[in-house]
């Protein structure tokens, strides 16, 4: 089992970058996928990218294609995402989450673990 705390949301400003933390908990973090998803109000939670537990594979929404990048360190049990060039449709709370699943998926259904969320706020 893996707990996980993100950090890092704040409020900003359209073009701006920012990076997101997620920490997790347990000595098992290497058996997980990770990912990171966001959601706003009245909408589905939605994914943004993800990574392989190895770190060697990554897959990314073509919303963020380009100006998001997901990275993992696996020493220290942290999935960081990288947010470059932000536009306020980027506004959202950003969930990180954990995946047992043997491939990289896009599908909120097949993460096992979820964070708390963190507030990121993008203004024009």
């Amino acid at each position: 089992q893996v707990s996980l705390i993100e950090s890092g949301g704040r409020l900003v400003q359209a073009g701006d970058s920012l990076r997101l933390s997620c920490a997790a908990s347990g000595r098992t973090f290497v058996r997980y996928n990770m990912a990171w998803f966001r959601q706003t109000p009245g909408k589905e939670r939605e994914f943004v990218a993800t990574i392989s537990w190895s770190g060697g594979d990554q897959y990314y929404a073509d919303s963020v294609k380009g100006r998001f990048t997901i990275s993992r360190d696996n020493a220290k049990s942290t999935t960081f995402l990288q947010m470059n060039s932000l536009k306020p449709e980027d506004t959202a709370i950003y969930y990180c989450a954990a995946s047992t699943n043997v491939v990289l998926t896009t599908h909120r259904e097949r993460y096992n673990y979820w964070g708390q969320g963190t507030q990121v706020t993008v203004s024009s």
